[in-house]
């Protein structure tokens, strides 16, 4: 006798349908699991046997073929096991087969039949939204999380017995509450910062603008805390963000399962490998700049960071996505996320410092600083030099706080979305002041449309209804690296 189920790969951040077909036939007792699955898939049949036997059910002593469809698709993991045990119980008559059309089913089982949790049940819930299938049913702690997915009826169990109540409709199981977002806000506040008030207006046009920054300047003068304070001035995120972003932080295999709110901040270790910044590996997985998507990505010591890292990340900054090839098949993971980098002048860090002489030589210099490359340098819209403040202003109030600058945020975002994707117009002053810089070659061609991107976002800060002279040449300002005379081509 012949069962389907239905349950769901994770390919890369997407789910695909995969139809668990069982195929039970006279013959010597055997149990074959087919369909291109890792080892963790041909180890289900020992799981999958203990949990039905130990469930109370009978298993056949018959020959068992399961396949898993389509069999060109790489299957990982033991997330298919509920899926094979209900088609065997399907197959071999213990159940009704039609009961089990129009579920979907997603979950690893112990030995003892218990549905054990597994990532990706919030993308496994889109799946099955998306092919039509009204019915899912997941372990009981990720019930939560798949009940985020509107328009779907989701059965949060504990054991393959409950699996079966469920499919069968015999003991249907109280449908979970969507997963309590979590809360806005909190963490680190600019009030906390003293002085730095060019810092803090590259941190505010960098935010309102979804731009990118550098800073750069000795060690100690607060770069790390000044970047750390970035994702308290971004705006949360939209529904579909916020859907988004859990969906790979589910699959990733953190978070709390509740849906989020807050812009992710990720600060990797400059040790990572090019492979875990953007992602990659024998089976890719989400890198750093993913697992920032809609957020904020840190690189703190940019320079320590190895250049096939940094050189690596060229391509996701300007697509907003990376595809990964492995064995012939493509993998894409989103990137959007707003760089934001530190760096020292030199080795010493002191180049170009008012307190303390540097120490390094001119080699030394030059020799650091071509550890970033111009291209990923042309990438980077702002680039703030961050000096130590003056005691005057460690002893002076706050010059402003993150709810106040979010305000603004908010505000210039809001007049860059009301036009609908139309650029402000350039004044005649601000055309001669970018067309100059061009010619003198301080811009590439790139470098001249992200210029007129940042003095855009100036002007949507200061409300003003075209790009003046004076926001053109605060962008070009912005964009000059310190201890250069010219912007980075």
């Amino acid at each position: 006798m012949l069962a389907r189920v239905a349950t769901f790969a994770i390919d890369g951040v997407e789910p695909l349908l995969v139809t668990v077909e069982v195929d039970i036939r006279p013959g010597l007792p055997a149990f074959t699991v087919v369909g291109l699955g890792d080892a963790a898939v041909r180890e289900a049949r020992e799981r999958v046997r203990a949990a039905v036997l130990n469930s109370g059910f009978a298993f056949p002593q018959q020959r068992i073929t399961a396949n898993l469809a389509p069999a060109s698709l790489r299957k990982i993991g033991p997330g298919f096991d509920a899926a094979i045990a209900l088609a065997v119980l399907a197959a071999s008559g213990q159940m009704p087969a039609g009961f089990v059309a129009g579920v979907a089913v997603f979950g690893e089982l112990s030995l003892s039949g218990e549905l054990r949790p597994l990532p990706g049940a919030l993308a496994v819930a889109e799946g099955a939204r998306a092919h039509g299938i009204p019915r899912l049913i997941v372990p009981r702690a990720r019930g939560p999380e798949a009940a985020l997915v509107d328009g779907l009826e989701v059965a949060a169990v504990e054991s393959l017995r409950a699996v079966v109540d469920a499919a069968t409709g015999r003991r249907l199981p109280e449908p979970p509450d969507p997963a309590a977002p979590d809360p806005f806000g909190g963490g680190p506040d600019l009030a906390d910062v003293r002085g730095h008030p060019l810092a803090l207006l590259g941190l505010e046009v960098a935010a309102a603008g979804r731009h990118n920054l550098l800073l750069e300047g000795p060690p100690g003068t607060g770069k790390t805390m000044l970047a750390r304070r970035l994702g308290s001035i971004l705006p949360p995120l939209s529904r579909a963000e916020a859907i988004a972003v859990t969906r790979i932080h589910s699959i990733a295999g953190i978070g709390t399962g509740g849906l989020i709110s807050q812009r992710p901040f990720r600060a990797p270790h400059h040790t990572i490998s090019a492979a875990g910044l953007v992602g990659g590996g024998s089976h890719p997985r989400p890198g750093e700049a993913t697992l920032a998507h809609h957020g904020v990505l840190f690189l703190d010591e940019l320079a320590e960071f190895s250049r096939p890292a940094l050189e690596a990340l060229r391509q996701p900054l300007e697509d907003g996505y990376v595809t990964i090839v492995r064995g012939q098949r493509v993998t894409v993971f989103p990137t959007d996320v707003m760089l934001v980098a530190a760096t020292n002048p030199c080795p010493c860090g002191y180049a170009g410092a008012r307190e303390r002489r540097c120490e390094c030589g001119e080699a030394d210099r030059m020799r650091y600083r071509r550890r970033l490359s111009g291209p990923l340098l042309d990438r980077i819209d702002l680039m703030v030099d961050v000096q130590r403040p003056a005691e005057s202003d460690l002893a002076s109030p706050p010059r402003t706080s993150s709810a106040e600058v979010r305000g603004r945020v908010t505000e210039a975002r809001e007049r860059a979305q009301a036009r609908g994707g139309c650029g402000l117009r350039l004044t005649s002053g601000a055309r001669a002041a970018i067309r100059t810089a061009y010619e003198a070659g301080a811009l590439s061609p790139r470098g001249r449309a992200r210029v007129r991107s940042v003095a855009e976002t100036i002007a949507d800060l200061e409300g003003h209804a075209a790009i003046e002279e004076a926001d053109l040449l605060l962008a070009l300002g912005l964009r000059r690296r310190s201890g250069t005379e010219a912007v980075p081509a």
